[in-house]
């Protein structure tokens, strides 16, 4: 019977320090926690605009190329989509401050 009771005894000690270690840690897994939602929402932010303006650039030579004389056109509408493209990761490093600074 003693060995039960200690036994129980140490599941209940194990399980104080578990919180008390879990108390401490929380401050500090919050910071690690913040710090990769920072990194993961700038850098999954900037992957869609990166390839988005690489399409419009590629899209935009292409026609270029085929038809030079509507180059003025095109181009215009070529920085027309780097800035929508743009605008994105811009929302994603707005993202990426809150998460940091909030």
């Amino acid at each position: 019977m003693s060995d039960v009771a200690t036994a129980t005894q140490a599941v209940q000690a194990a399980g104080e320090v578990a919180q008390q270690v879990a108390t401490l840690a929380q401050n500090s897994n919050m910071m690690v926690d913040s710090n990769i939602a920072v990194g993961l929402a700038m850098g999954l932010g900037a992957i869609g605009p990166g390839i988005g303006i690489g399409l419009v650039g590629l899209g935009a030579m292409q026609a270029i190329g085929r038809n030079p004389d509507a180059a003025s056109k095109i181009q215009t509408n070529m920085i027309l989509g780097f800035a929508f493209a743009e605008a994105v990761a811009i929302y994603a490093l707005v993202i990426a401050l809150i998460l940091k600074f909030v």
